[in-house]
């Protein structure tokens, strides 16, 4: 297994992974990270500008790939707001599909892995959660279960031309899963609504896209549920796994420091 990274010595993988280094944003990087690579998981993190010259590299070695996209054509409204990161997708999908690999499209729904960077610095930090639209529904998906879909598309045949729409298991609203934490965690929360523009005051660390992007899907999904497949079961032949597993299995991630809990 090789794994692509700008700078190997602080990639921090196990050490049975090849990291080799490579840029997506020079593409001349990539021929010699490709030698010998059959099959490609991609997950875009640099400049559009760059798409169709590393794409060619990427067909010039490989057969198939696997690419981290996002649920573009599903009809609930949610996934339905105009935004950079969905452009960006549409045109990567549009290149990959004219390329002449063998290619498969992930479309997952919101992570579970978004309540570490949402809730858990306030839950951290005491017991009160401040957040807006709090009655909007998502069905959160554990990163592992995307990951074990990769790892089958890319190892197995039978996925090729495939659009894997991937969700968890349950329809939560936002409220619900920050009292899951609280229940997993052992905390009793205050949970509070607040108006989308104190919420994006205090965002200060999100780019403005996305805080855009995520106000807009969550008003439009206020009152009705999340849409949720059952394409992780049909793949990997168990149940995607529920938002408690995933708090249950991060707690950690919303506890207090020793050192700040000890702080007066």
């Amino acid at each position: 297994m090789r794994a692509l990274a700008r700078n190997p010595d602080t990639a921090c993988l196990p050490p049975q992974v090849e990291v080799v280094r490579g840029d997506l944003t020079l593409p001349a990087t990539l021929d010699p990270c490709l030698d010998g690579v059959q099959t490609v998981f991609l997950v875009w993190t640099a400049p559009e500008s760059t798409v169709d010259a590393a794409l060619e590299s990427i067909a010039g070695r490989a057969r198939r790939i696997v690419f981290l996209s996002a649920p573009l054509k599903t009809g609930h409204p949610f996934f339905q707001q105009p935004n950079p990161a969905r452009l960006l997708a549409q045109h990567i999908e549009q290149r990959i599909e004219t390329s002449g690999l063998e290619w498969t499209f992930l479309r997952p729904g919101m992570f579970a892995a978004n309540a570490r960077h949402f809730w858990a610095p306030q839950i951290r930090a005491g017991d009160v959660v401040r957040w807006p639209y709090l009655d909007a529904p998502t069905a959160p998906i554990d990163e592992r279960d995307i990951a074990a879909v990769g790892v089958r598309a890319l190892s197995e045949n039978g996925h090729a031309g495939m659009e894997y729409i991937l969700t968890g298991p349950q329809s939560l609203t936002q409220y619900e899963q920050v009292s899951i934490i609280g229940a997993a965690t052992g905390r009793t929360l205050r949970i509070e609504e607040i108006p989308p523009e104190v919420a994006r005051r205090g965002w200060t660390a999100m780019p403005a896209p996305v805080e855009k992007m995520l106000l807009d899907a969550w008003a439009a999904a206020v009152g009705q549920p999340a849409f949720i497949t059952s394409t992780v079961e049909e793949i990997l032949g168990a149940p995607a796994r529920t938002f408690l597993t995933w708090v249950t299995d991060n707690a950690a991630e919303f506890q207090a420091s020793a050192a700040s809990s000890s702080l007066p």
